[in-house]
């Protein structure tokens, strides 16, 4: 798809109107999708959550924490429909950048070890394997590790 008839996407704060949209992209895109009541925690708890709007509808979102100089990924979604369209990247970029202006030292986040796509976006943008999660996610035969990824933006102190 080219530029010129891409229809427009921002990337703006999340809100709680948002929250059914958010969750319907969710089942979209995941086996064993967060609930709409996670979603609501994550904004009630002030963590730092955005959408991903394409011609004015709600087509991705990312969630992320920040304490203690480390922040933590614990979302990032874009619609099946749309994936492989660079939207991803912005998302991740605007939570880089979000990161950096409140001084975190390191980003973590979890990753299927099947998810290759999700892999090489973020080993793109410098995250690196720090360890596994021995059976962290539900699958369709049991249980799938995560891959613990992470990312220096500032040397500590």
């Amino acid at each position: 798809m080219s530029a010129a008839v891409r229809p427009d996407a921002k990337i703006r704060m999340m809100l709680p109107s948002d929250l059914k949209a958010i969750a319907e992209v969710e089942r979209a895109a995941y086996d064993y999708p967060w609930s709409l009541g996670i979603f609501r925690d994550c904004l009630l708890a002030g963590y730092y959550c955005l959408v991903l709007e394409i011609g004015g509808a709600v087509a991705g979102y990312t969630i992320m924490s920040i304490a203690a100089a480390e922040a933590h990924v614990l979302n990032l979604c874009v619609h099946p429909n749309v994936q492989r369209l660079g939207y991803g990247r912005r998302l991740l970029n605007a939570l880089l950048a979000k990161a950096r202006e409140a001084e975190v030292d390191k980003v973590f986040l979890e990753v299927r070890p099947s998810n290759k796509v999700a892999l090489s976006l973020y080993r793109s943008v410098g995250f690196e394997e720090v360890g596994i999660r021995p059976a962290y996610y539900q699958a369709r035969f049991g249980r799938e590790d995560a891959v613990i990824l992470a990312a220096t933006l500032r040397s500590p102190h």
